[in-house]
């Protein structure tokens, strides 16, 4: 079974988004922006209200202290400040969603601090320790062998091995930088069969197509961005092509 899941609830006071709603509709996790890169408490519980009604699972979506960067910007934090801002955002997270019926099922680092945790200790590290903290019982989605998956399960905390629709990969299977050409992939089409040969055969062609990039292990999770132009129609055409092929779609359930 796989998460359909999506980057939600990224807007500021009057600045909306990405479309929500549709989303919503489509997805079966919701990675809500809890603050530090987007949100705020308005934002976030409505997310969170729209997220229970749905049935679709609440994902922390947590950051780097970087609203004027979008959270995808590198930020040099302690790593012991960097524990307790995680677990600050988990903390208004699951306060905001339990006060519309739902909880927070799972974590997911955004942007830049996913990226560094996928190889930076220190970063991966901190999330290990606030998850601890904060439940240890939540997973962490995160990509397959990476620092960020060994040190979680090191602490003996559950992972989802994530795969993105929509984000184009380089020969070391990690994710193309966004400031290079050709790294968000905006084809529906594309981002269904990309999704669909992950899933079903471990497999995601490289960006420069030289490289079968092989997936360690069977894929749990499967990002669609807010932001990504078209990303209703790339997220329903994912889910329709991982329906067709057979493959059931999860959600991580409410109390």
């Amino acid at each position: 079974m796989v998460l359909l899941e999506s980057d939600l609830g990224e807007g500021f006071g009057a600045w909306a988004f990405g479309d929500d709603e549709a989303l919503l509709d489509i997805v079966t996790g919701a990675n809500i922006a809890c603050g530090f890169h987007g949100g705020d408490p308005m934002i976030i519980r409505r997310t969170c209200r729209a997220a229970v009604d749905r049935g679709v699972a609440i994902g922390a979506h947590v950051s780097y202290r970087d609203l004027a960067g979008f959270g995808r910007r590198r930020v040099e934090v302690p790593p012991a400040d960097l524990v307790d801002e995680i677990l600050y955002q988990l903390g208004a997270l699951n306060t905001l969603s339990r006060s519309v019926g739902g909880h927070v099922s799972y974590l997911k680092a955004h942007g830049a601090l996913y990226n560094t945790a996928a190889l930076d200790p220190d970063a991966a590290g901190a999330i290990v320790e606030a998850v601890t903290l904060f439940n240890p019982g939540l997973p962490i989605v995160c990509q397959a062998g990476t620092v960020m998956e060994r040190l979680a399960r090191d602490a003996g905390l559950a992972t989802l091995s994530e795969i993105f629709a929509d984000r184009a990969y380089q020969t070391n299977g990690l994710l193309v930088p966004r400031s290079q050409p050709g790294a968000v992939i905006t084809d529906p089409a594309e981002a269904a069969t990309r999704a669909v040969r992950a899933v079903t055969e471990l497999r995601i062609t490289s960006i420069d197509k030289t490289v079968e990039v092989h997936l360690p292990e069977p894929v749990a999770a499967i990002c669609v961005h807010s932001d990504t132009p078209g990303a209703a129609l790339i997220a329903s055409a994912v889910r329709t092509a991982l329906e067709d092929a057979g493959v059931s779609l999860r959600g991580l359930g409410h109390d």
